[in-house]
């Protein structure tokens, strides 16, 4: 049974917003520092885990065991010249930096890292382990996420060159594509949760974590959240073969450095809100929780949250030192054509699953109507496929006289279409060796 001011909190979230201005301050800055050394953690760790996976050493000069590596780069990046295009619009490409490293770091405030009950004391204070809450808590969370995208696509754009700007087209694209799939995950866990409440999503995966409930939405909304930061292998609006380095190719400095500060802030954020809406959030792991009550009172909860953190970091990482980059194509055909569609049917059985518990049908039977329904669909569909009329494949014509400076300049041939034989000269090869030959043989006659 959940305490007083827990159920006070998911219904009203009275308990947030009665701190002290100090301890309000103390939080905002504990959440800065948490946000700027996880990144410094994690640039550390993706350098070791994939020089791990590529069999090399990785950082091993900066500190003990190389750990002071981010910081070295730190310094690095403010030391360099900060050079400003001549042909970029200059407000603009300076703001663009700080249009996407601020955004990032807004969205942690509604994270909860521990239960809203008031369990802690800072300085004699109770206080909750969360900065604040909102009823649209994590509405405000991909609107900041929207926001931060402005950055990127401002970059390319001011950069007054074409391949910044080719990577700014790519990231709004990317956006619109993946943003919709990911708020499609998060309806689901609205419909099961009944709360756009950060610390109410939390309370209601009390029993069972939405990972086990919602496992396609949860798969669906990993994929949107490696797409959505822009990370391999979905990294196209940065793709170095093609675009040399995409949108911040012209950036140097401090500037070059809020955008990798944002890019990894962001990779932060989406793991907590993974960790928030599938995996339980604060609360401990299974096997924990069952002989250890204490598990999710006092400080414990911050460490459950850090080690979920950490373990989707190093699903990120993973996936950089695995998969290699996907086509354009392929990236925009996986989103709007496999995970908006499946997305949408899969809110549907939620929501039906849900009206149908709400009606009071029991378990079983809800699951033999979603079934059904399911069953019945795939059928559908599959008698679609089979009696739809298909497209016979046009019959190879015969070849056509092709002429490739018919237009003044050359062309390729068309589909059918053949080059003429390119006139070549006897090769003199043969001969010329065959009369070396001769010429050897009579010498040494």
């Amino acid at each position: 049974m959940s305490s007083p001011a827990l159920q006070l909190a998911t219904e009203d979230l009275s308990v947030f917003g009665v701190d002290p201005w100090w301890l309000v301050v103390i939080k905002a800055v504990f959440c800065f520092a948490f946000l700027v050394v996880t990144v410094l953690i994690a640039i550390v760790w993706e350098r070791k885990v994939v020089a791990w996976m590529q069999l090399r050493i990785g950082p091993n000069r900066h500190g003990p065991w190389g750990m002071l590596q981010s910081l070295a780069d730190g310094v690095k990046l403010a030391l360099k010249e900060d050079l400003v295009v001549t042909a970029s619009d200059k407000v603009v490409f300076i703001l663009a930096p700080v249009i996407s490293a601020i955004p990032a770091f807004l969205a942690v405030a509604v994270i909860p890292f521990g239960p809203a009950d008031h369990e802690i004391s800072i300085f004699g204070t109770r206080t909750t382990m969360q900065l604040t809450d909102l009823p649209v808590a994590l509405l405000y969370i991909l609107a900041a996420a929207s926001v931060g995208i402005y950055g990127i696509v401002l970059a390319g754009w001011a950069s007054g060159s074409t391949y910044p700007l080719l990577g700014g087209v790519r990231s709004a694209a990317q956006m619109v594509s993946y943003e919709i799939a990911m708020g499609l995950s998060f309806a689901a866990v609205f419909i099961y949760s009944g709360s756009m409440s950060t610390s109410a999503i939390v309370d209601a995966q009390k029993h069972t974590w939405f990972v086990c409930l919602l496992p396609v939405s949860f798969v669906i909304y990993v994929i949107s959240m490696v797409g959505e930061t822009n990370r391999a292998p979905f990294d196209l609006p940065e793709a170095e073969g093609e675009l040399v380095g995409g949108f911040n190719t012209e950036y140097s400095s401090l500037k070059f450095a809020m955008f990798m500060l944002a890019e990894y802030i962001n990779m932060v954020t989406v793991s907590a809100v993974a960790s928030i809406l599938f995996l339980g959030g604060w609360r401990a792991p299974w096997p924990i929780s069952t002989f250890w009550e204490g598990a999710n009172h006092g400080w414990w909860p911050l460490l459950w949250m850090i080690v979920k953190i950490q373990l989707l970091l190093f699903f990120f990482i993973w996936l950089r030192g695995t998969l290699p980059r996907l086509r354009y194509d392929q990236f925009m055909k996986l989103g709007w054509k496999v995970l908006i569609p499946v997305s949408l049917v899969w809110l549907v059985m939620v929501a039906t699953f849900r009206a149908l518990r709400n009606k009071g049908y029991s378990f079983g039977t809800d699951v033999l109507y979603v079934g059904g329904a399911v069953v019945v669909l795939l059928l559908l569909s599959i008698v679609w496929d089979m009696t739809r009329k298909r497209e016979e494949p046009a019959a190879a014509s015969p070849s056509e006289a092709f002429d490739p400076m018919a237009g003044g300049f050359p062309v390729p041939p068309l589909p059918g279409q053949q080059l003429p034989p390119v006139p070549r000269r006897r090769s003199r090869t043969t001969s010329q060796s065959v009369a070396a030959l001769k010429g050897a043989d009579e010498d040494a006659n």
